[in-house]
Formats: C-alpha cells, sequence, structure tokens
C-alpha cells in the first residue's frame, strides 16, 4: 500500500498543496490558490483534484502556515511552524544557505542559517509595509495588474523616495508623483525599492544578509523587478548570490510533506472531515449590537435622513448664471454647478486617475455637451476650487479663488444645517473632524499618522473579500452580530478579520465589524474623544465613505445621537465651493469654453537644486502661456506667480546658522574628532566645539542630514519602531567614517541643564544612549567616546571633562581655560537665540501678524526630520518662532500633572504656557516624531494646557516620510479659520483645572488600592503596608475589559503597562467594587529617565475625567528624588524595610521552586497547589514582622517541592525584559504557561536583582561624576553585605531543592553586563537585562526570551540595541524578543514561539 508525502501550507492570503514521490525528491501534483478567505472550499477543491488525477490514495500529511495553524487544530491534523518547513527542505535540497527572505501575503520574513539550522528569524512584528497584499494595494492604485506593475518597473529611470512603512502613506506618497505626472515605469520601480528597504530595514537589525539568499514566497518568485530591487540595495548579483529554486513559492509545503510526525489517512476519508466538521455553527465570541433590528427599522432612519437632500433643478434652454466649485481630491474630482437659489444645476464625480486636470475636463465637457441639448447658455459667474489639486486647477481655469478643503466642507455643513456644531468628513485616506462654535471653527483634527479609519480602508477589505462596496456596506446594515475588530491599521485588521473568519464568522458581520471600526477610530484615536456632548447637537457628516449606511448608524450608536446627512456627501467639498464662489465680489463671468481653452497645457519634468531636498518639480505651461510649478518643498527657486503674498519670519532658519556657522583653523592639531550632527548636538554643540578647539583638537561636524545617506545606512537601526531622529544617526557615523577621523565622540549626556521649576533634567533615553546601539553595529575599530555627562551641576560637568580630555592626552590647566571658553560660548549662544526670537514677537506684534511657536525638541531643527515645516509656515506670511523664547525665563506649571522629568519636554510644556497666555495673534504648533515616547504622555497635557486658555493644539507628526500634503492641511486650515476668527475678538476666561486631593492625614483610614504586578508579590504586599499601618488591597489581574477602559483614557501611544493599569483602576470604581470617596490610590514611581515615572499623570488624569476628583493618588517612591507632596504618608522605613526584603526574598525563591517543579510534578497541579500554599502561609508571618520565621518556612518548602519532583532533565528558556511585562502573566498573554504545557522550564525573572542593582548604580553614578559623593563607599558596601548575608542564607537553605539555581551576586552581574553595554545606562530595566543574559549564557542556559512593551524607549537600547554585541560574545545564544500592546496578534505571538521551541529540542 503506498502512501503519499503531502504539505499543505495556508497562508494568510494563498493557499498551497504539493504531493511528494517516495524520493522525496519529484513532485506529483501541486497546485496554488487565492483562497479569498474561503478555506474550506479550497481544501476540497484541491482533493478532488487529486482523487480524480491519482485515485483514493491514502497521504500523510502535515500543516503549515498562519491560516493552516487554525485549520490544524480544527481537524486535528499535525502542524509545522513554516520556518522550520522551509529548514526542512533546505537541509534536504540546498545545504549552504546562509540566509532566506521569505516575502508572503502580509508577512515578511529573513531567516539565518548556520549548519542547515535555522539560528534566527526575524518577522515583521506590527506594520505589513513591505509585504504582498502592501505590493497589491499598490498596483490596484496604479490600476494595473501584477505583471504590469513588474514590467513597467523593469524599465524604469530614477527610483524616488516613497513611504513603505505604511500602505496608506504610501498611497500618499504614489498620489503626490501621479499627480506630478511622473512616468509610471518610475512610479513601479520607486514601490519595489520601497518594499526592499522596509523588508531590510525592519527586519536586518544590524545583522548583514550574507549570500548565497534563497528567495521564497510569491512576490519574490512571481516579480522579478522585485529581485532586482533587492539585488540592488543589497549590493549583490541576481545570478550568483540569489538562489531562486523552481517553485519557490511552495518550500514551506514541500518542508512540511518532508517533516516526519504526520498523520495518514485516504482522500476519502479527509475530505469527509473537512465536509462534517463544517457544520459546526458559528459561536461570535464578543460581537456589538446590530445596527437595526429589522428592515422596517432601516427604512424608517433612511426616511429621517432624506428631509436633509439638496436641492436639484434642470438645465434650462437661455441664459443661465451659476457659480462653480471644484473639489480636486487625492483620488477622485468633483464639480458642483449651482443655480442663483443655491440648487444643483449639475454635479460629477469621477477617479482622477492621477491626472486632475484631465479629469476636471471631462467633467466640463459633459456639462458642454448637457448644455448644447437642452439649448442652455451658462454665465459663470464666479468659481472656486480646493483639495489636493487646488492650486493647479485654480491655475489651469483661471478660478477665481482657491479655498482650504476645511473651510469648503464648514460652507456647505452650514448650507444643510445653519446651527452646526460639529463636522465629520471622512475621505478616502483622510479624516477631518472640525469643530465650529458661534459660526467659528475652533478646532480641526485631520488623521495624520495612520488612516486606518478611512475610505480606502473599507474598500480594500471590500475588493480583498470579492465585493462591491455598496454591497458590502448594505450587508452590514443587516448583520446580526458584527465582529469586533479593534482599531488597529488595515493590515493588522487583516490578520483578525482572517481569525473571524476562521471561526466562520459571515461576510455580513466582518462588514458590520470594520464599520464601527472605521467610527471608533475617529472618535477614540482621532478625536481622542471622552464625552459624545463635546460634539454638540448638531452633527453633520459627509465625504465619499459616509455613503456607506454602517458608518453612519455606527456613528448614532456610538455617541448616541441623530447625525445629519445630505443625499451628496462625497460632493460636500465642491458644493462650499461653488457658496463660496457666491460671495465673491470681484468674480469675473466667463462662460465654459474659455475655461476649457485655457486649460490646454504642456508639462515637464525639472529637477531642483536649491538644498539636499532636490525636489522633482513639475513644470505645466497653459493656454493662457502662465506657468505653474508642482513638487516644490519651498519656494526659494521655483515661485508660483499669484502668491505673492508678504513671506514671513522663520527663526530656524537662524538657529542653524548660530548652532553649527563655527570656523577654526588649527594649524597642527593634537587630533581630529569626529561629531555627529545629531540628537542633542542640537543642544550642545557650541559648548563642545569651544571645549575641544581650545584643547588643540580639531573638531569634524558630519554634513547636514539627506534622506539618501539615511536609506543607505538604514540596515543598521536596531530597532524598528524606533524614533526617525535615532535612526538618521546611523548615517552620520558613517559620513564621518568617510572622513577619516581620528574618534567619534558621542557623549553620555544624562542630564541637561536644569531649571528652577524642574523635577529633574534628564534626556530621553534614546537620546542618552544611543552611543551604545552605536557601538554595538558599528563594525570598524574606530573609537567611539561617550563618557556619562551632566550639565546639572558645572563642578561635576568640569570633572567629567577634565577626566575624559586627560585620556586624550590634555592637560589640566589647559582644560580649565578651555572649559571656561566652553561654558562663555554655549552661554552666548542661549542668549543669542532668546534675544533673536524676542525681536521676532516684537516686530510681529507691531506689524499685527500672526506668530506662531513652532516647539519640539532641539534635533527638530534638522531641515531633513522637518521636512522644511518651518519654512512652509512662514511662507504664508506667518512669524515662525522657537520653543527657546521661554530659555531662562521663570514660568510656573502649577497646573500640569505631568512629572516634570525631562529637560526638552519640560521646555515645550512651558513654551506652550507661555504662547497660551499671549494674545490670539500668538498660536502653537508642535512637532513630534512618530513613536516618541516621552510625547505620548506629554501632548495630552499640552492640549489640557492650551485648552484652559481657550487655545488648540496643532500637533504635527512627522518621520521618515516626506509627505507633507496633510501637514500642510493642517497649518493651512488653522492659519485661515484664525484670520477669520481673529477678526471676531472675544473675550477669553480662563478655565481652572480640576485637580485630586493629597493625601492628608485624614486619608490614613481609608482603603489603598493598588494594581495587580505580579502572582508571587502581589499577594504579600497587603501584609507588607499593614505592618507599616496602612489598609491595602491588591486589585485582581487585568483583563480584556482593563484594557478597553486603558485605552479610552490613555492615548494609544503609551506603553502598553501604563494602558493596564489605568484599565484596572477606572475598571474597579466603574464596577462598584470601592467608594471612590473612601479609597486612595497608590502606585510605584522609580524617578529615572524612563516613563513609567509618569504613569502617575495618566492615573490623575483618568480620575478626573471620570468625575472620580475625591480620590487621593498616594506615589511609592523611594530614594528616587521625586518629591511629592502628600503630607499624609508617613512610613517607619527601619521597620518595614527588613520584614520587605525578606519578602521580596521569600517570593522569588517560592517562583524558583515552583517553575522547577511544575515541569517535573508527579500528578499535575502539584506544584501550584504548593506555591498558593507557601504564599498564604507567609502573610500571618509578615504581618508579625518576623523575617526569620519566614526563612525557616523555606526550609519546609524545600522538602515538599523536592517530594513532587520526578528526576528528569528539562530543557530552560530564561526570561527577561521590562519588570511589569516579564511578571504579569495577562500582559505577555501567558507566555510562561505555554511553554510549561510543552515541557520546557522556565528560569524565572527575580524582583530581588531589580532591588539590588541600586547598590551597583549608586557606585557607578558617583564614580562617573553624574551625582555627588554623598554616601560614601564604606557605608553602601556596609548596607550591601547585610542584604547579602540574608541573601547568602538562603542560597543555603535553596541549596537542598534538586534543582535549586542560586541568586547571583549582583556586582558580578555587572561585570558580565559591562562588556556589552555602559554601567550609565540605568533607565527601564539598564544594563540588568544584559547581566541576565549574559548570566544565563554562563550558566549553559542559552534560550532567552525577552519581554517588553511595544515601543518601549528605554527598551530601544537595553534590549534591542545590544542583541548583536551579545551574540558576538555568546555566539550560542539564541534570543527572541517579542512586543505586547493590546492588539498584537497571537498568531504572530505563537508562530515566533514555535521557531524558538523547535531551535530547543
Amino acid at each position: 500500500m503506498d502512501t503519499y508525502k503531502i504539505g499543505l501550507d495556508i497562508g494568510s492570503t494563498t493557499a498551497k498543496i504539493i504531493v511528494l514521490d517516495k524520493s522525496e525528491r519529484n513532485v506529483l501534483f501541486y497546485k496554488y490558490e487565492r483562497h479569498q478567505a474561503k478555506v474550506q472550499e479550497c481544501l476540497l477543491a484541491f482533493f478532488h483534484q487529486l482523487k480524480e488525477q491519482m485515485g483514493d490514495v491514502t497521504l500523510s500529511i502535515n500543516i503549515t502556515g498562519s491560516v493552516g495553524m487554525g485549520i490544524a487544530e480544527k481537524y486535528s491534523l499535525p502542524f509545522v511552524q513554516e520556518v522550520v518547513a522551509a529548514a526542512q527542505y533546505i537541509r534536504q535540497n540546498h545545504p549552504g544557505i546562509s540566509s532566506m527572505i521569505d516575502i508572503g501575503g502580509e508577512d515578511a520574513k529573513v531567516v539565518f542559517f548556520q549548519n542547515n539550522q535555522a539560528t534566527d528569524l526575524r518577522m515583521n512584528g506590527n506594520c505589513a509595509g513591505g509585504t504582498g497584499a502592501f505590493i497589491d494595494q499598490m498596483a490596484i492604485l496604479l490600476g494595473v495588474s501584477m505583471d504590469e506593475l513588474n514590467g513597467l518597473a523593469l524599465r524604469a529611470t530614477r527610483v524616488h523616495p516613497i513611504a513603505s512603512r505604511c500602505g496608506v502613506f504610501c498611497k500618499t506618497d504614489i498620489q503626490n508623483l501621479i499627480a506630478k505626472n511622473i512616468p509610471k515605469e518610475d512610479i513601479a520601480a520607486s514601490i519595489f525599492h520601497a518594499v526592499t528597504v522596509q523588508t531590510i530595514v525592519t527586519l536586518a537589525h544590524g545583522c548583514d544578509i550574507v549570500a548565497p539568499i534563497l528567495l521564497c514566497g510569491g512576490p519574490l518568485t512571481f516579480i522579478p523587478a522585485l529581485r532586482k530591487s533587492f539585488a540592488n540595495y543589497l549590493q549583490l548579483s541576481e545570478e550568483n548570490d540569489f538562489l531562486l529554486p523552481e517553485k519557490s513559492n511552495l518550500i514551506p509545503a514541500w518542508g512540511a510533506a518532508l517533516t516526519e510526525n504526520s498523520r495518514k489517512m485516504k482522500i476519502t476519508e479527509l475530505t469527509g472531515l473537512l465536509e462534517n466538521l463544517s457544520e459546526k455553527a458559528y459561536q461570535p465570541q464578543n460581537s456589538l449590537p446590530p445596527f437595526f433590528k429589522d428592515e422596517t427599522e432601516y427604512l424608517q432612519w433612511k426616511d429621517r435622513l432624506a428631509q436633509y437632500d439638496v436641492q436639484r433643478t434642470e438645465l434650462t434652454s437661455g441664459i443661465q448664471q451659476a457659480t462653480i466649485g471644484i473639489d480636486s481630491g487625492s483620488t477622485t474630482t468633483k464639480i458642483v454647478v449651482l443655480d442663483e437659489n443655491n440648487r444643483i444645476l449639475y454635479s460629477y464625480y469621477h477617479d482622477n486617475k492621477g491626472n486632475p486636470i484631465k479629469a476636471v475636463e471631462e467633467g466640463l465637457q459633459k456639462l458642454h455637451k448637457e448644455c448644447q441639448e437642452k439649448g442652455t447658455i451658462l454665465q459663470i459667474k464666479g468659481g472656486c476650487s480646493t483639495g489636493y489639486g487646488e492650486d493647479l486647477i485654480k491655475a489651469a481655469f483661471q478660478m477665481d479663488a482657491g479655498i482650504i478643503e476645511t473651510i469648503a466642507h464648514y460652507m456647505a455643513a452650514k448650507h444643510i444645517n445653519k446651527d452646526v456644531s460639529f463636522i465629520l468628513d471622512i475621505g478616502g485616506q483622510d479624516m477631518k473632524a472640525i469643530f465650529t462654535n458661534g459660526g467659528i471653527i475652533n478646532r480641526i483634527e485631520i488623521n495624520e499618522a495612520c488612516s486606518s479609519g478611512c475610505g480606502s480602508f473599507i474598500s480594500t477589505f471590500a475588493q480583498s473579500l470579492d465585493y462591491k462596496v455598496e454591497d458590502f456596506a448594505k450587508a452590514a446594515c443587516f448583520s446580526k452580530a458584527p465582529c469586533d475588530l479593534g482599531t488597529r491599521c488595515t493590515v493588522f485588521m487583516n490578520s483578525k478579520v482572517k481569525q473571524v473568519l476562521r471561526e466562520g464568522a459571515s461576510v455580513a458581520d466582518i462588514a458590520a465589524g470594520l464599520s464601527y471600526s472605521v467610527v471608533k477610530n475617529c472618535l477614540y484615536k482621532v478625536l481622542q474623544l471622552k464625552k459624545p456632548d463635546e460634539l454638540g447637537k448638531h452633527i453633520v457628516v459627509q465625504g465619499g465613505t459616509i455613503r456607506n449606511d454602517a458608518i453612519v448608524r455606527g456613528l448614532e450608536k456610538l455617541t448616541g445621537k441623530e447625525v445629519f446627512r445630505s443625499d451628496c456627501p462625497e460632493l460636500m467639498g465642491a458644493l462650499g465651493c461653488a457658496l463660496y464662489a457666491k460671495q465673491l465680489k470681484t468674480a469675473e463671468v466667463t462662460n465654459l469654453e474659455d475655461m476649457m481653452r485655457q486649460a490646454q497645457f504642456t508639462s515637464r519634468q525639472v529637477q531642483c537644486n536649491g538644498c539636499e531636498n532636490q525636489c522633482a518639480i513639475t513644470r505645466y505651461t497653459f493656454g493662457s502661456g502662465e506657468h505653474y510649478f508642482s513638487g516644490n518643498k519651498c519656494e526659494k527657486v521655483f515661485t508660483n506667480k499669484g502668491n505673492v503674498s508678504e513671506k514671513g519670519v522663520n527663526a530656524y532658519e537662524k538657529k542653524i546658522e548660530f548652532l553649527f556657522d563655527r570656523q577654526v583653523n588649527i594649524a597642527a592639531p593634537l587630533l581630529t574628532i569626529g561629531i555627529p550632527r545629531c540628537l542633542n548636538m542640537y543642544e550642545e554643540y557650541p559648548f563642545w566645539h569651544s571645549l575641544f578647539t581650545e584643547c588643540g583638537i580639531r573638531v569634524c561636524l558630519s554634513d547636514a542630514s539627506t534622506f539618501n545617506k539615511y536609506e543607505k545606512a538604514a540596515n543598521m537601526v536596531m530597532s524598528d519602531n524606533i524614533c526617525f531622529p535615532a535612526k538618521l544617526v546611523h548615517s552620520h557615523i558613517q559620513n564621518l567614517i568617510e572622513y577619516k577621523v581620528d574618534r567619534i565622540f558621542m557623549p553620555f549626556v544624562i542630564f541637561e541643564e536644569i531649571d528652577k521649576q524642574q523635577q529633574n533634567s534628564y534626556n530621553c533615553p534614546i537620546v542618552s544612549g544611543y552611543s551604545q546601539v552605536i557601538k554595538n553595529v558599528q563594525t570598524d575599530n574606530l573609537p567611539i567616546d561617550h563618557p556619562a555627562i551632566t550639565f546639572k551641576d558645572t563642578g561635576l560637568l568640569y570633572k567629567q571633562c577634565r577626566d575624559y580630555l586627560s585620556t586624550l592626552g590634555v592637560q589640566e590647566q589647559v582644560v580649565k581655560k578651555a572649559f571656561d571658553h566652553a561654558l562663555k560660548a554655549q552661554d552666548a549662544f542661549e542668549k543669542e537665540l532668546i534675544a533673536y526670537n524676542r525681536q521676532i514677537v516684537e516686530e510681529g506684534n507691531k506689524k499685527q501678524k500672526l506668530i506662531i511657536l513652532l516647539a519640539g525638541r532641539p534635533y527638530h531643527s534638522d531641515p531633513l526630520v522637518q521636512h522644511k515645516i518651518s519654512n512652509m509656515i512662514s511662507a504664508m506670511g506667518v512669524y515662525v518662532i522657537t520653543d527657546d523664547i521661554v530659555r531662562h525665563q521663570d514660568i510656573p506649571l502649577k497646573e500640569v500633572n505631568f512629572l516634570a522629568q525631562w529637560a526638552f519636554t519640560n521646555r515645550i510644556l512651558k513654551s506652550a504656557k507661555w504662547a497660551a497666555q499671549q494674545g490670539n495673534h500668538v498660536q502653537y504648533m508642535q512637532l513630534t516624531s512618530f513613536g516618541c515616547g516621552p510625547d505620548a504622555f506629554l501632548i495630552d497635557e499640552i492640549r489640557t494646557l492650551l485648552k484652559q486658555y481657550n487655545k488648540n493644539l496643532t500637533l504635527l507628526k512627522i518621520d521618515d516620510v516626506s509627505n507633507t500634503g496633510s501637514i500642510k492641511l493642517r497649518v493651512r486650515s488653522l492659519v485661515e479659520s484664525l484670520h477669520i476668527s481673529l477678526q471676531q475678538a472675544e473675550e477669553r476666561q480662563v478655565q481652572k483645572p480640576l485637580s485630586l486631593p493629597l493625601f492628608t492625614k485624614k486619608d490614613r483610614k481609608k482603603k489603598i488600592i493598588a494594581p495587580f504586578f505580579t502572582p508571587f508579590i502581589s499577594p504579600l504586599i497587603p501584609s507588607i503596608f499593614k505592618v507599616a499601618g496602612y489598609e491595602m488591597e491588591t486589585l485582581p489581574i487585568s483583563d480584556e475589559c482593563s484594557c478597553d477602559w486603558g485605552l479610552k483614557y490613555s492615548n494609544n501611544e503609551v506603553c502598553y503597562p501604563a494602558t493596564l493599569i489605568v484599565g484596572d483602576i477606572v475598571k474597579a470604581f466603574k464596577e462598584g467594587r470601592y467608594d471612590p470617596d473612601n479609597t486612595c490610590v497608590a502606585i510605584t514611581q522609580t524617578g529615572g529617565q524612563c516613563r513609567a515615572s509618569n504613569y502617575i499623570s495618566l492615573i490623575k488624569k483618568a480620575l478626573i475625567e471620570n468625575g472620580y476628583t475625591h480620590t487621593p493618588i498616594l506615589s511609592i517612591a523611594f530614594g528616587s528624588g521625586i518629591d511629592n507632596q502628600q503630607p499624609g504618608f508617613k512610613v517607619n522605613w527601619l521597620k518595614v524595610l527588613p520584614i520587605a526584603l525578606a519578602a521580596v526574598l521569600y517570593s522569588d525563591c517560592i517562583a524558583k521552586f515552583y517553575y522547577a517543579a511544575v515541569v517535573r510534578e508527579k500528578k499535575p497541579g502539584q506544584a501550584a497547589k504548593l506555591k498558593d500554599m507557601y504564599l498564604e502561609a507567609a502573610k500571618p508571618l509578615i504581618l508579625k514582622n518576623r523575617p526569620e520565621d519566614l526563612l525557616s518556612y523555606l526550609s519546609l518548602a524545600v522538602d515538599e517541592f523536592n517530594q513532587i519532583c520526578q528526576q528528569k532533565s528539562r530543557p530552560k528558556v530564561g526570561m527577561v525584559g521590562e519588570i511589569f511585562l516579564k511578571f504579569n502573566p495577562f500582559a505577555q498573554k501567558d507566555i510562561t504557561t505555554w511553554l510549561i504545557d510543552r515541557g520546557i522550564e522556565v528560569v524565572p525573572p527575580l524582583m530581588t536583582d531589580f532591588f539590588m542593582q541600586s547598590f551597583v548604580n549608586m557606585k557607578v553614578n558617583q564614580d562617573s561624576h553624574i551625582k555627588k559623593k554623598y554616601i560614601p563607599d564604606f557605608a553602601i558596601d556596609w548596607l550591601y553585605e547585610k542584604v547579602q548575608k540574608q541573601i547568602d542564607k538562603i542560597n543555603k537553605i535553596g541549596k537542598a531543592f534538586l534543582y535549586f539555581q542560586p541568586f547571583e551576586n549582583i556586582y558580578e552581574k555587572a561585570e558580565k553586563a559591562k562588556q556589552v553595554i555602559s554601567l550609565n545606562t540605568q533607565f527601564g530595566e539598564g544594563w540588568l537585562i544584559a547581566g541576565e543574559m549574559s548570566s544565563f549564557a554562563s550558566q549553559g542556559i542559552n534560550h532567552v526570551i525577552s519581554l517588553q512593551p511595544f515601543g518601549c524607549i528605554a527598551n530601544h537600547i537595553v534590549e534591542k540595541g545590544i542583541e548583536k554585541r551579545i551574540k558576538s560574545v555568546y555566539p550560542q545564544i539564541n534570543i527572541l524578543s517579542l512586543d505586547f500592546d493590546s492588539s498584537v496578534s497571537d498568531v504572530n505571538i505563537t508562530n515566533r514561539l514555535l521557531l524558538f521551541v523547535d531551535n530547543i529540542k
């Protein structure tokens, strides 16, 4: 009886099957098809065909792939992780491969091989830029098939920068290129280049991808242009270095077929199994309320909306007067013609296929034809354009005016409802929300960084499920159980949608779920809405997406309000234009023929070489002989006539001059030091330049940033979601290496200058510690100097400079003189900058100009980082000043919850307060980098602060994507609506902010609640507090519900632990378990550079927003230099500390026993029972304050744990990472249990080390002059000895347990960490992660999982930043680093764990 080996690979978009003969080298049957989410039907079709070809043979079957995992579970068939399967195939067919690049439907992977074993897998974590689905979207956008896209790209001549980080932005960039008439060939090549850069940048993490490289997956198999692009970027040859086996799209399926543990069954059995199980009815897990009860309710609702329809009328013969409005959008063109009574005579709506002028022309020709048929002679009394192509259309068709979209939408909404209070406009890829009050636009919000709630989002999904958008929307209205899909980006939704499809949800349920997501995304992410009342009573919705009834109804359901919608929501922009044209006094009367004649044009490409931006310019020449330029970021070289308005002033240009224009010639320099032009050099360059040159050292500053240099060095970036200013550093380092400098200087600046009102003046971890990442990835032997520096104390700063310069051979008396010079130079620079800003303000006041304070970090002055936004604003006639104006000023910040711990955020906060207190002609805008950590906490504070003074925050999010279109829109909307509102000056009342009461004596009797932290220490905390004299309860462990509450009251960018902690606290009060008036909330604060000390500000905000204004918050900040006013909180630490220390050691010990025993227990559940029993037993002992009794209990525990263990050896995995995630089971999706279920012993993380670390830190800070020597070394040593004695006792007791790993000496760990990272790295877990990984490796535990929150700023340096270095010191170590946040997909995590575990066995 022959058995055939068969492999099934069911991926996110396609299904693959392969059948091998006995030799396992020849393929008897294979198929590759897109399954359109109908997996079952697809598989049945495969097997029916197979049976026809081969008869009812016996198969031995294995399944792989991301959707395959679910199928395997459902039909209990064996599953192989796809990389393991691919490795299996490579071992047999292509031994000797070094790396594999696999691009799939929505995942991209790079796998590194050593000795035919996959050693390292990199998968795209949470962004699907650069995957197959992304290329599909782009082809749809260009209106070509895949083959055509490939053909175009191969004929390209030039590549343009495109954002591949996100399909949606990429769309915007491509639309910009289309609008500039750039050849499709170049656009196609640019798309593939973007995918290449994205794949390498997000997956290489500083590792070199070496040949020979095996290419795998659909896109690389079928698109030669993509292969060519990879070869160019990696500088390899396609013929010699790439291996593209035939059927390379089937590799994982082939590998699965080769895998041993398969299940044998006949084809008929298999098809029977597939058919029977499909009968299972779908049980939705958590569905949302349906939109309508039944058809009747739907029809009544439709009738209610019908009363807001816009009136229409026919064209009649004879002369008719009209005004015309044209809205030339990013994807579509809209035209509206109104008669004298504001009735629509003609409307036109069409895709502009990248040629805006032609689209308008076609619309006008159609109108012309209708006029001829009806005998109408149109007299056009005014025309106005808006939208993406506003200026171009205005120039081409000689329109009378052009207005910004927001104003056009406002005009139209007012036409439907004169009392409009809120307008929501959802277009193809942007979402605009306009709040109005008394006829004035007072707040405009635009989605700046993510289009997960826009029209293109829904249409992409409809297409992928083979539906027309209209039918998709209709289906949604009648869904009975809409799926809850979250509010993440398109591509992650893709995996969510796949998950529910797999569970059997219907298309209607998915469509309805997506409609909910669009609205939620808009309300909670873009608007950060807390209460629906903020929207007012009259809500008007418009924009093409709003044709979708389900979305409108979703908005009503979620806000509990009725909304207004006209019958032509997609034409509202053009309607507003036509209404605006009516008011124009200066309009000239023209007719249609003239308009169309003037618009004949020719265009050609020009390259602007005015600066490093190298813009591609399109020059249009019209029939009227006029020119128009598009594509220029500034007006320096190419200016358009008609933009003759008076230019403003831009303080940023001067700031760069003041900073870097320093020429000094040194005849015989000691040496040349390279300084990268990045991060805090934008703050202290004058100091360093002066210090070095006065010591006879030549300073070489790297050149100005350019995009090309950035892209070339981007494969060095270790952490793909770090901010752009950090990613840029690599290109500056490369630049200095090319200049052949002797050393590179990147000081480890921990403290900046301190301000009187601050708690502290830290730098953000990335600015402080990026030198550690650079040292880690640089391969050449150029020394990178990173002395620890503080600008907080001149005495200490002098010692640091002296110590560093003496290593370069500079005498002390020279240093002294140079140091004074340097301080003076820095001071002069700051004073010059302040004076210049003040001068601009005075001049602006005199001329009554609009002044905008554009705040940001010092490095936002870099023209590449800010994309010349400051120039763009000043070109509108605005005076732009920097936040430097508030340096050296005393501006009290009493009303702010934010903990002022970072120097630059403090300056930004002060500048916001300054701007808020000025007259209405001074407005505030802030630049923030995408993924900036501190800003996640800061921005809400600034918004609240400005709101108290009736001003709005305009936030401009920037990163490497140079799409300034949406930013220009925001800025212009603000400037134009200010011009309108400034004419109607109003009295401003300053609102008093709400605050929480302090913790006073009378609160001591109240119950204190604290968030859950770890299953081992959390149960003991109430007893420890009882010893201190307080009544405390620990909240239960977080769940999905806490996550939802947390997201509602903290924005999406804050760290995941913060979201959960805030959610837990709000949930506890919402569920009525505690009375807010008689409860206090406790939270720890560690001080330092990490964001954790600011969780307290989020909790305060959440409590105030929920009206719990009588609940004090208690901060437990032990020795962290944070002074909180809580007069009622007094603790006798001498009494509490010994028992607290004993409790921590005890719980760590129980954790060690439990994890070793649980994988060896004789009967399931024994270890857990013992663990609970011993934690329970500790409580009475703690209450009696008896540390020594806890120790004797441990000896009992040793015996009992020994009795339940069988003697066997188990593979071990060490756990490291961010403190909350590594201890909190819910936050890490209970990975520890997942590993235990597979018989792997988890070596648990310990609380003890986290506290012991402070002994090392104290010494390091005193030795590197970061802090003054307050405590003599012998005192630190004495205290350390006392603690170490306790630890030694515990090690002695623990030794009797068969599998005990003793507690290590913290100083030894620090020594190991020092090989990898500077011990000044004390943010987050600091150097401890490196120490723990090194100590695991030296104990022979070579598999380590590192857990951290997505976007954790400390982690970019202390974990992702050092992976390469750790691997070079300990080549055998295998590290899996996992990021978590509220919407991380289970499939992705499980997939990576499966590969990791495969390498252990």
